[in-house]
Formats: C-alpha cells, sequence, structure tokens
C-alpha cells in the first residue's frame, strides 16, 4: 500500500489549499528559514510519502514525548497523524503486546535504510541491560537491533543526547547516551529535559521537506536551535550588563526582574532556544517566570555544581554600577593624551625654531 502524502492526508481530513499553504508559510518561520524556501516546503509536504517512524524509549521519565505533544507550531497531532507516519511508539499507540513488537520487524524489513529511528531514553549497560527490559529483552538489543536498518536517529531529550540523571554519578546501571552506543549511523542530538516541543516538531519537519540531517554543531545539535546561549537573547541581559542582579529569592531586585546569574543561572553557558522560542506556544521560559536556567541542554549538568551554584569564570563588567570608575579611568586617559599631544607640539616647535635659526646663520 502506497504511503500517502502529507498533503493528501490534509486534504482528506477537509484541510483547504489556503489552510495548507498558510501552515507550510507558519513551518518555515518557527524553522527560521526564509520566505523564498516556502514553496520547497511546500513541495515536499505535496509529493514526499510520510516519513516511517519508530520511537523507542529507554531509560526516561516521557517527559519529551509530554513536551513533542504540546507543539503549537506545527501542532503535534499534525506531526503524528500527517506529517510522518508514526508507526511504532509505545506511549502513545494502541497495540500492545506480541502485536506491537511485530511493527518494528516490519518497518524494518519494510523500509530498510528508510525511516527515521527516534530515541528517547538510554540504554543502561550494566549487568547486560537488565535494567532496562523491552518487550522482555534488553533495551541496549533492542536499540542496536532496530538502529541497524534506520536511516539516521534523533536523540530526544537530555536522557538519550548525555545520559542526564541516570548517568549522574555514581551511574549504577551504566546508563549511556545513544551515540556512545550506537557508533555508524547519523545521529540529531536535541538535548534538553526535556527539549522544547516546537524545536521537537522542527527537526522533523527539516528533515523531510530538505530530505537530509539540519547542520549540526560540534556536539550534534542542530545549530538553528542550539547556535547561541540562552544568556544572548534573554531580555534580562542588559540588568547582566548593568551590573543589577537578585542577591536573594523574592528581593526587591527579584521583583525588579533583575538577572538571576548570582542565584545560579547556567544561561551564560546554556546553548538552546528556551528564550527566543520559549515555551507552551511562545508564552514564557524558566528564566521568565523567576527561576535561572539550570542548564539542562548541557553535558553533565547533573554534576556541574547544582541548580544554584554561580557559573564560575563569568567576568561581569556592570556599566551602570561602574559608570564612576569608567568615567573616571576615561577622564585620565583623556587627560594623559593632552598632556602628550602638547609635549609633541612643543617639541615639534622647539625643532622648527632650531632649524630656522641654523639656516639663518
Amino acid at each position: 500500500m502506497k504511503t500517502e502524502t502529507f498533503y493528501e492526508v490534509m486534504e482528506r481530513q477537509g484541510i483547504t489549499r489556503r489552510s495548507f499553504l498558510k501552515f507550510c508559510s507558519l513551518t518555515a518561520a518557527s524553522l527560521g528559514l526564509a520566505p523564498a524556501l516556502v514553496p520547497r516546503i511546500v513541495n515536499a509536504m505535496e509529493t514526499k510519502p510520510r516519513t516511517p517512524v519508530i520511537w523507542l524509549h529507554g531509560l526516561e521519565c516521557t517527559c519529551c514525548s509530554e513536551s513533542f505533544i504540546r507543539s503549537a507550531h506545527p501542532l503535534a497531532k499534525d506531526v503524528v497523524l500527517s506529517m510522518l507516519s508514526l508507526d511504532y511508539d509505545d506511549t502513545l499507540m494502541a497495540a500492545a503486546g506480541y502485536q506491537a513488537e511485530e511493527i518494528i520487524a516490519n518497518i524494518r524489513q519494510k523500509y530498510k535504510n528508510n525511516f527515521i529511528l527516534a530515541v528517547e531514553g538510554n540504554p543502561p549497560l550494566n549487568e547486560d541491560g537488565m535494567y532496562c527490559i523491552h518487550g522482555g529483552r534488553p533495551f541496549v538489543e533492542v536499540l542496536k537491533e532496530t538502529a541497524a536498518d534506520a536511516k539516521a536517529i534523533i536523540s530526544w531529550g537530555s536522557c538519550a543526547s548525555w545520559g542526564c540523571v541516570q548517568a549522574a554519578k555514581p551511574n549504577p546501571t551504566r546508563a549511556t547516551p545513544v551515540h556512545k552506543v550506537i557508533t555508524d549511523k547519523p545521529i540529531i542530538k536535541v538535548p534538553g529535559c526535556p527539549p522544547i516541543a516546537e524545536v521537537m516538531t522542527a527537526v522533523v519537519t527539516y528533515m523531510l521537506t530538505f530530505d537530509r540531517i539540519p547542520e549540526l554543531d560540534r556536539q550534534g545539535r542542530p545549530k538553528m536551535f542550539y547556535g547561541q546561549r540562552i544568556h544572548d537573547k534573554c531580555y534580562r541581559r542588559p540588568h547582566f550588563d548593568a551590573g543589577q542582579f537578585v542577591e536573594e529569592w523574592d528581593d526587591e531586585a527579584a521583583r525588579r526582574g533583575y538577572c538571576l546569574y548570582k542565584m545560579g543561572c547556567k544561561g551564560p553557558t546554556t546553548y538552546n532556544a528556551c528564550s527566543t522560542v520559549r515555551w507552551n506556544g511562545g508564552v514564557s521560559f524558566p528564566i521568565q517566570s523567576g527561576h535561572g536556567c539550570i542548564g539542562c541542554s548541557e553535558d553533565g549538568f547533573w554534576d556541574k555544581g547544582g541548580f544554584y551554584n554561580r557559573v564560575t569564570g563569568i567576568n561581569t563588567f556592570g556599566i551602570e554600577s561602574n559608570a564612576d570608575k569608567v568615567g573616571g579611568t576615561a577622564a585620565v586617559v583623556a587627560g594623559a593624551a593632552v598632556a602628550a599631544h602638547a609635549a609633541v607640539s612643543a617639541l615639534k616647535r622647539a625643532r622648527s625654531h632650531n632649524d630656522q635659526g641654523k639656516g639663518g646663520n
């Protein structure tokens, strides 16, 4: 049976052509693409069959799935029911038992090297993987077996990307990120605890539209969402530059919305789109809610000093708080420059006078 395209599914559901084109434009905007690329998205949605996806769960808390189903642009239902052929996901699927496990075998055979493997959570390697059982077998076995036939792998969340709390010291189960177990397939890491919903759906949309993985940074994360620090686009950044910080929870500075750096905010060292895309349909993000960033999208954040310990090695300038000092320094420099200029001018005049005297003699 031929797999339907995205547009065919939308058309069958009664969606108008106008609404379809509007959806493609919104999708391009959420991906940060230029309007000129909208026709490519339209073409992909009209012509390419929906991408088969197998979504596996290892050691995790299902927060990535919870985030995914709350996507607003595009809606998760459009991604799951229209853009993707989500054939296996033991959190969302209706099938159970051997019928569910047969789906994995069928997809692997029918779409060999042409399906996406999405992984939420990670495999534990201790005790031969017995700390996480999937369908009566160690999850690490199922992961390796399924990955062998996949086109690419998406590591959802910090658990799959870095190990997260399961891999925190002393890591008794030897919880291990996906890329350290699967080394021969393209892997797109989408870290966060959980990742932003729109980031998750946008990565899938990009792969469907351009038939390739997005450009990745040196750690394997999509640059379009992990290319800048949260600190760079944070609306509290002016307070950081001004040296205006919250000193204690719920103090006057906190009420005024000052920078949370001294309260342990990891925004200056965390790469993610939280301060631009934000959460819950763009409504807010942790810093806007009064809590500092905990750096959940960075490798080993559980073992890096805790949530409320300040990042070290960050030099705060504090423009306003140091204005007098900066002004004084500027005055000294300016004064020195004036004195130097006067001295040079006097020296030139003396030489000129001396030369004139010699010429007269």
